[in-house]
């Protein structure tokens, strides 16, 4: 299932490079990335997969997940408006976001606290 993991890293170079090296060093792909955070610490979003995997890995290498979280990915097209689309989609049916980002591809990570309403708004089977 796709899972988005967050990880609170110091706001220095090479954090990023920690976290990718040691995640894919399990074996693990990262789907996508994303990272907020402009003070010393930020909390940095991985999508992947294998989550328990991820998450050893991280551990291992002294990086704590500080949140996880199941998600909904969505393949759209490279235009405009695609995101504003499925925005709708999730707005009519009364779905609150609390996390969005595009990950590669043309693949858009949506989550919220009712995945299943989130699910059923956006067409998504569940994933085993």
């Amino acid at each position: 299932m796709p899972t988005d993991l967050v990880i609170r890293v110091p706001n220095e170079p090479g954090a990023l490079a920690a976290v990718a090296a040691a995640v894919s060093d399990a074996g693990v792909n990262l789907a996508a990335a994303t990272c907020t955070g402009p003070g010393e610490s930020a909390d940095l979003h991985i999508l992947v997969k294998h989550a328990e995997a991820a998450k050893h890995a991280l551990g291992i290498s002294g990086l704590v997940v500080t949140n996880e979280q199941e998600v909904v990915v969505v393949e759209t097209d490279d235009r405009p408006g695609a995101l504003a689309d499925l925005a709708r989609k999730v707005a009519k049916a009364g779905v609150n976001l609390d996390l969005v980002y595009v990950a590669t591809g043309t693949r858009i990570v949506f989550g919220s606290p009712d995945i299943e309403a989130l699910r059923a708004a956006l067409g998504v089977a569940a994933t085993v």
